[in-house]
């Protein structure tokens, strides 16, 4: 309560003039007393001297008055609220003030002050010449109209306002004063406030009034009705104040606020650049144009000082936007290249990286752009333009762009509009860099995925291919899966589907160093298992290389660790289907007959992680069955995501596809993964084609050298019902020669000649032995060592693979007649 009380006293005040005065001793006890305190109180001085003064206060007062004693004792004082007894026992409101004082002994006493609080207690004496004193000097803007509305009195600061002199006002009504301003609101409230009697605080006007013509303020105004001592009204008391400054605040944080929302939410420069002109208009200016240099919307670096000495600014239009419809009637649409003058505004600020601003343009100047569309130069004044800023858009201290804000009717830009147009420029600079440098890193992005991913299938006659990819991010187009078709010897074909972990460039790049490590390996003619088992080596290295830590699941920085991937060879001669996966899903099959299943496929680990070896199976596949590879993602979405439910899924839209690949490739993705996954899809199917029996001749033969002869014969024979030049026999005939001869002589067990007549003539011969052969370079006088030297040198490709009862050398020439 008394911290209540202390409170509201000082708000009130203290009237001295009226007040009781009494002393007290330093222990509280009233050592003087006044009439003006028992006219108060009803005790006489007999009564209160050498009474406690905490006797005379009501009891929760009287516990305060220790505290308040020590107070002053130290050489404070105190202003607040009591309640006092009278004599007779009611109570009676006070306020106190207690102080120090000295006692007429040079004695230490206390110095109370007693000033009644209730209805009969006298305030100062309001005269007309104190109130005047109040109001004309006040600088807030005050003014009392009649019923009728029209002006009584005014004070000297609603002159600020305009409208001349208080005497002028007179029998004026607001319109009269204030032409061009919204009266009828502003009247509106005052008959409202003199109809009801209720006050009306805080209405703000925003517009233009007569002390400021050219430029938008804003006043805050209040209402109040005048009643007579009957309670009829006499007219309204309002006041006026200037809250401008406020009200540009407000505009300026609600302006930059729009566009911290509004710029920058895309990572296009072109965009980014319209949503600037989008924000500023018609908050700021009246039309605003971006434009930005040609390297900047290539995502290139920005020279550091741009034009300096140039005849030509090669600037292309970002974005524009306009308040009026005639206003740009001479701009160039967006992404066409923008000339200025090279002595006008727009050129010096370019180059020196400062704003310009210009109040009121020469109405009769020519703008600055040069070129217009239509071919005629047009002056501001037909334009309509007459106020200007140019701001350079500048990010880490180079300038990349300009944008312009015009006013027509508005007031003419003044300095802090251009404080305002720089900050607004600075944020979107700061997003157009970081579009210009994601457009640099798109693009290079996009270099690197073409790179990455085949431009197109290459021609084979194994299988007939169709391939669909789709990335999560929709941006870049850039994801970790990927797919290949590597043609091998002997018309086999490899085809391989993968993923790394992550998306972007660095999942990218990491789906590049395997991809490349694959075709390595598939052209030394591996089997899938001992592919696998090499990646999964390479995988392993790569991240200790990195400095991953084990066991790292490799979704970050594009490590390899933890990718998947399944490799399959088919060889079209016989239909043999041979593959193995490393944490990745088996492959579908598509029979002749449409109907589908799965490949029973061991599953081995991730790679990199580390486990058990890498297995691989082997199917037949009859001719025009269809082999469907696609990474987990196609399995992803509908129903609980679990495997089976997605193999179901994906069962039902393969039942139904049509028989070309291409459309149904695209069908499938489409049936089973949304517009825009949340991971990456990639799906590679391929149609099996068999070789027919004509195109495969083979022979057995003893590893006798005497054989060598009688094959050459044989195959010159076969090249002959092939029909085949005679250079092409020519040189199949040495082929056969030089393979049979080494086979036979370093070799044991069984050899076999096989040709193969497809897009290329393939000679190959089988051996019992298990080591490559090594091309030598044989002295002059070395009688031996030029077999393969020789097969190098008449074959386009030569080669060494592997095969469960022995080895295989190879050796392929280019046909020019086509097969049959």
């Amino acid at each position: 309560m008394g911290r209540h009380k202390e409170q509201g006293g000082a708000r009130q005040g203290f009237d001295v003039a009226d007040a009781a005065p009494l002393l007290l001793d330093p222990h509280g006890l009233v050592s003087g007393w006044t009439a003006h305190a028992e006219r108060l109180l009803g005790h006489a001085a007999a009564e209160a001297v050498g009474r406690k003064f905490a006797d005379l206060l009501e009891a929760g007062d009287a516990e305060r008055m220790e505290d308040l004693l020590h107070r002053c004792r130290a050489g404070g004082d105190w202003t607040g609220l009591m309640t006092a007894l009278h004599r007779d026992g009611h109570p009676v409101p006070v306020s106190v003030r207690v102080a120090p004082a000295t006692a007429p002994q040079g004695r230490p006493a206390v110095l109370v002050l007693l000033s009644e609080l209730g209805d009969g207690a006298r305030g100062w004496d309001m005269s007309r010449g104190v109130l005047e004193q109040i109001v004309v000097g006040n600088p807030i803007g005050i003014a009392i109209v009649d019923p009728e509305l029209r002006y009584v009195w005014s004070n000297a600061a609603l002159e600020r306002w305009g409208g001349g002199p208080g005497r002028s006002r007179l029998g004026l009504r607001v319109a009269d004063v204030q032409p061009g301003m919204d009266s009828e609101a502003v009247e509106e409230r005052m008959r409202h406030v003199l109809e009801t009697g209720e006050q009306v605080v805080g209405y703000e006007y925003v517009g233009q009034v007569r002390s400021a013509p050219l430029r938008e303020t804003a006043h805050m105004l209040s209402f109040t009705r005048i009643e007579d001592d009957r309670g009829d009204p006499m007219g309204v008391y309002y006041t006026v104040v200037d809250v401008t400054d406020r009200h540009r605040a407000r505009q300026r944080l609600a302006l930059l606020d729009r566009a911290g929302q509004y710029i920058g939410r895309t990572l296009d420069v072109m965009t980014t650049a319209q949503e600037l002109a989008d924000v500023a208009v018609p908050g700021l200016a009246d039309f605003v144009t971006v434009d930005l240099l040609e390297t900047v919307l290539r995502g290139a670096e920005p020279v550091p000082e741009p034009l300096a000495g140039s005849e030509r600014v090669p600037l292309r239009r970002a974005g524009h936007r306009s308040l009026y419809e005639d206003l740009p009637r001479t701009a160039v649409d967006s992404g066409a290249v923008v000339s200025y003058l090279t002595d006008s505004p727009p050129v010096w600020c370019l180059t020196t990286g400062e704003s310009w601003r210009q109040e009121q343009l020469d109405p009769l100047a020519v703008e600055w752009a040069a070129g217009a569309p239509d071919g005629r130069e047009s002056t501001f004044l037909e334009l309509g333009l007459q106020s200007v800023m140019i701001v350079p858009i500048r990010a880490r201290g180079v300038t990349l762009g300009l944008t312009t804000f015009f006013r027509r009717r508005q007031s003419p830009f003044d300095p802090d509009d251009l404080h305002l147009a720089e900050d607004l420029v600075s944020r979107a600079a700061v997003c157009v860099d970081n579009a210009r440098r994601y457009t640099r890193e798109r693009d290079a992005a996009l270099v690197l995925q073409r790179s990455l991913l085949p431009r197109r299938l290459p021609d084979q006659d194994a299988v007939e291919v169709a391939a669909c990819y789709r990335p999560a991010d929709e941006l870049t187009g850039l994801g970790g899966d990927w797919y290949d078709v590597i043609p091998l010897a002997a018309a086999r074909v490899a085809l391989v589907v993968g993923e790394v972990p992550g998306h972007g460039i660095d999942a990218a790049a990491a789906m590049g160093r395997l991809r490349t490590a694959v075709r390595t390996l598939a052209a030394i003619d591996l089997p899938p298992e001992e592919v696998l088992a090499h990646l999964d080596d390479l995988a392993s290295r790569s991240a200790r290389d990195d400095g991953d830590g084990e066991g790292d699941d490799g979704g970050g920085g594009g490590s390899s660790v933890g990718s998947a991937c399944v490799y399959v060879v088919y060889d079209p001669a016989d239909g043999r289907c041979t593959m193995a996966a490393a944490g990745h899903p088996a492959p579908a099959v598509v029979a002749p007959d449409g109907t589908v299943g799965f490949v029973d496929l061991p599953q081995g680990p991730p790679l990199g992680v580390g486990g058990p070896p890498f297995e691989a199976v082997e199917v037949s596949l009859a001719e025009g069955s269809t082999l469907v590879l696609h990474t987990d993602g196609l399995l992803a979405y509908g129903g609980d995501g679990v495997e089976e439910s997605g193999r179901e899924r994906l069962r039902r839209a393969l039942e139904g596809m049509a028989r070309e690949l291409g459309p149904s490739c695209q069908a499938v993705v489409d049936a089973l993964v949304p517009a825009r996954p949340e991971d990456d899809v990639a799906l590679l199917m391929a149609r099996t084609r068999r070789l027919a029996s004509e195109q495969i001749a083979a022979w057995e033969l003893s590893p006798d050298p005497a054989v060598v002869a009688d094959a050459r014969r044989t195959a010159q024979d076969q090249l002959s019902r092939w029909g085949l030049d005679e250079e092409v026999k020519f040189t199949t005939e040495l082929l056969v020669s030089e393979l049979v001869t080494n086979a036979i002589r370093h070799a044991s067990g069984r050899v076999r000649l096989r040709l193969i007549r497809e897009r290329t003539l393939v000679c190959e011969v089988l051996d019992g032995g298990a080591s490559a052969p090594h091309l030598r370079h044989p002295r002059a006088m070395d009688e031996g060592g030029r077999g393969l030297l020789l097969v190098s040198q008449l074959a386009e490709r030569w080669g060494t693979r592997f095969v469960p009862d022995g080895k295989i050398i190879w050796a392929e020439q280019p046909l020019t007649t086509p097969p049959e």
